[in-house]
């Protein structure tokens, strides 16, 4: 055994001294450099409820943010802060107290996995394209302002005449057709 002064040497950061107690010797290069491989990638909880938590956490802010938020095509200030929000708030719902790669590893996958699922039922129409996909709504016809699906999106004249600026169209008299589309963003069509 190799010694350490008045101390037999073990691997690790533990020292004995000559009567058997356990001295730790950790230096400040040891917390840089050493790796705890087994926390790294051993998971602390099933692999299988992390899938559970994150799917069922995943169908909840979706279906929340489905049933209640369909904006424009860009987010503003409070969209980005509701995400925030929920996702600090839906974060030890989804993952527990998990510590290994592996764990995150399974809930990122888990989270990528309903993001394509989704897509693709939308696109095959599969159990719920209507709700995944939903139809247009339309905002303007031959000039005139549907106050009530305006009112139904939560948009507002203002808000409308700004989106039609960023197309090109100053007057919402001038336009034939338009629509909010499931993307959130609007179409437009002229009046000839």
């Amino acid at each position: 055994m190799p010694t350490f002064g008045r101390h037999i040497c073990y691997p690790g950061n533990f020292f004995f001294n000559l009567t058997g107690q356990i001295i730790n010797h950790s230096s400040p290069m040891d917390k840089l450099f050493n790796v705890d491989w087994h926390s790294m990638f051993i998971p602390s909880l099933s692999l299988l409820e992390i899938f559970l938590r994150g799917t069922l956490t995943y169908w909840v802010i979706y279906l929340c943010m489905r049933l209640f938020r369909r904006g424009t095509g860009q987010l503003s200030i409070a969209d980005l802060l509701l995400i925030t929000m929920i996702s600090d708030a839906a974060q030890n719902a989804m993952a527990g107290t998990y510590n290994s790669i592996s764990e995150g590893a399974v809930l990122i996958l888990t989270l990528l996995f309903w993001d394509y699922a989704i897509d693709w039922m939308g696109y095959k129409k599969v159990i719920f394209g209507k709700f995944a996909k939903p139809d247009p709504v339309l905002l303007v016809r031959n000039g005139r302002l549907l106050h009530k699906n305006m009112e139904k999106e939560l948009i507002d004249e203002e808000e409308l005449t700004a989106l039609l600026r960023e197309k090109d169209v100053d007057d919402y008299k001038k336009v034939k057709t338009c629509y909010l589309e499931a993307t959130g963003n609007i179409s437009v069509i002229l009046k000839e």
